[in-house]
């Protein structure tokens, strides 16, 4: 198989995992997977990912009940009924606890560029988001290559402040997402994509490929 073969094979196969196996993950694999991160591109190259790597088991139930604990506060004032919401958040729990790995995907704009008014502050903020996303991107592809399955939530951006007490991160770093890292424990089928002439446009919107 040629290598732009490979490269795409990777692509079109990863998928969310859900389960994992208790299979140990060699170190030397865990730290290509966590290296390939930083190979991203980012806005000025200013790098502005950091990543918190979660082994001990005590730290992830800590993690885990916690941010549950918020989410069940969100859910209840959504009117979701007790029963539904403890349904949820043991769910939720199990989730995180159970994988073998957690990762906690942060944005620092420590070397980012600063503008005195909003309006490009905001867009340079996009700008560090966008960069964190594609190091998480790289870092997904990367465990696919190695056999590994991850899973990527966004629940940290609804309750920042209590994984920032939990995992004693700094003010000024913005925690953004958590990825769920193991050996897959499942086979899911392949997710609906819709075709590429219904989200492809040809020099303006209104003209279509």
């Amino acid at each position: 198989m040629s290598t732009s073969a490979i490269v795409y094979n990777v692509l079109k196969t990863r998928r969310s995992i859900h389960r994992y196996s208790q299979k140990d993950i060699p170190e030397t694999v865990l730290k290509r997977v966590l290296d390939a991160a930083r190979w991203a591109p980012s806005a000025h190259n200013a790098q502005p990912w950091r990543f918190i790597l979660i082994q001990d088991s005590l730290v992830k139930r800590k993690l885990a009940e916690a941010m549950a604990s918020e989410w069940n506060k969100d859910l209840s004032r959504d009117g979701i009924p007790e029963c539904e919401r403890e349904h949820l958040i043991k769910a939720s729990v199990e989730n995180f606890t159970s994988s073998p790995r957690l990762i906690v995907a942060c944005l620092t704009m420590e070397d980012m560029d600063k503008y005195p008014d909003n309006r490009r502050q905001k867009a340079e903020h996009l700008m560090g988001v966008q960069s964190v996303a594609a190091a998480i991107q790289n870092l997904l592809l990367a465990a696919h290559a190695e056999g590994l399955g991850t899973c990527w939530f966004c629940a940290p951006l609804f309750c920042q402040k209590t994984v920032r007490e939990v995992l004693q991160i700094p003010e000024n770093v913005e925690p953004q997402a958590l990825i769920t890292l193991g050996y897959p424990a499942e086979k899911p089928e392949a997710p609906h994509r819709r075709q590429l002439k219904t989200v492809l446009h040809q020099n303006c919107w209104d003209e279509a490929i």
